[in-house]
């Protein structure tokens, strides 16, 4: 006698059955469905066609349950997906809105220094139109400005930057003034490093470059002595670099001097033949002290290091 299967295994292999069925879902009638399992082992080991029927509809329900979880999950899946879309759409609009703002920001800036600088053309025209002279102020200046018309054009600048822009103007007018004067000064013949202000000012008061330069003689000769002091700063400095091109002078030379004269006056006679040496004539104890001081310092250093004396240092690095 065939031994008939428990129920709660005829159930698990009938509900086995069921879940081969591909197509199954919500909308699927018994009546339908079992004509595909009559066939089926599982199926007929379920003696009571009652009982196939509920264990059907109890798995049908269930797998709609599951359907409709899953639809719920793709609803909120798809939800969220539209959310980033929309989130992402959001950001971009913002961010293009912020490169929008800043464009606009640098537009209007940029607008803003093409008017500034148009006002400080405008303005700088206006100065090198009527302002002059030199020794102009500012105050004397607005006034004369202000008549005319192009004024209109520059009010957007600060008063602070209009006062500095004529200080810029006004010390460019002097710069000029000061180089054509020592112009004149340079091509004067007679001129020396010794020369006195009354003797040079004979030599140039018929130039009109000294009477434009100032209408007071006491401003004339302060520059002329700016100008002959920078000119002394200059020739020692030409005479300091004839002395180290001298090679006549080394660190023996002080030595040398002091037991015999002869080799002072030696090095003299090679220096005579420079005119940075002569160029000093005037003032020959002050050049005299340049050149011995040259000469102790030689002797402080001591001899020169030998050229070769790093060779063997940079061919151990090699």
């Amino acid at each position: 006698m065939m031994m008939m299967p428990c129920k709660p295994r005829m159930k698990k292999d009938f509900l086995e059955l069921l879940k081969e069925q591909k197509h199954l879902d919500k909308h699927s009638r018994w009546n339908d469905v079992k004509k595909s399992m009559v066939e089926d082992a599982r199926y007929r080991s379920v003696d009571s066609s009652s009982q196939r029927e509920e264990w059907f509809k109890e798995y049908v329900s269930k797998l709609t349950a599951a359907h409709g979880h899953e639809g719920e999950d793709e609803s909120s899946r798809e939800r969220e997906k539209q959310e980033r879309i929309e989130a992402s759409l959001r950001e971009r609009e913002k961010e293009v809105q912020r490169t929008l703002s800043t464009h606009l920001r640098e537009r209007d800036k940029e607008r803003e220094q093409h008017k500034h600088d148009e006002a400080v053309q405008h303005f700088n025209a206006l100065l090198t139109d009527l302002v002059r002279n030199p020794d102009a102020s500012w105050r004397e200046a607005k006034r004369t400005l202000r008549k005319d018309h192009r004024w209109d054009l520059v009010e957007s600048l600060e008063r602070e930057e209009r006062e500095k822009l004529f200080t810029e103007h006004v010390e460019q007018l002097q710069r000029k003034k000061k180089d054509k004067y020592r112009d004149l000064l340079d091509e004067t013949a007679g001129i020396t490093l010794s020369s006195t202000w009354k003797e040079v000012k004979k030599l140039i008061r018929d130039d009109p470059r000294y009477a434009k330069f100032s209408s007071s003689e006491r401003k004339c000769e302060k520059e002329f002595k700016e100008y002959l002091k920078d000119k002394m700063a200059a020739a020692k400095s030409d005479f300091r670099e004839l002395l180290k091109e001298t090679k006549t002078i080394t660190y023996k030379s002080k030595k040398q001097i002091e037991e015999s004269e002869q080799h002072l006056l030696d090095i003299q006679k090679v220096l005579e033949k420079d005119k940075r040496y002569l160029v000093l004539s005037c003032i020959p104890d002050e050049r005299r002290k340049l050149l011995m001081a040259y000469v102790e310092d030689l002797d402080r250093r001591g001899p020169p290091p030998p050229p070769t004396a790093s060779e063997p240092t940079r061919r151990s690095n090699k």
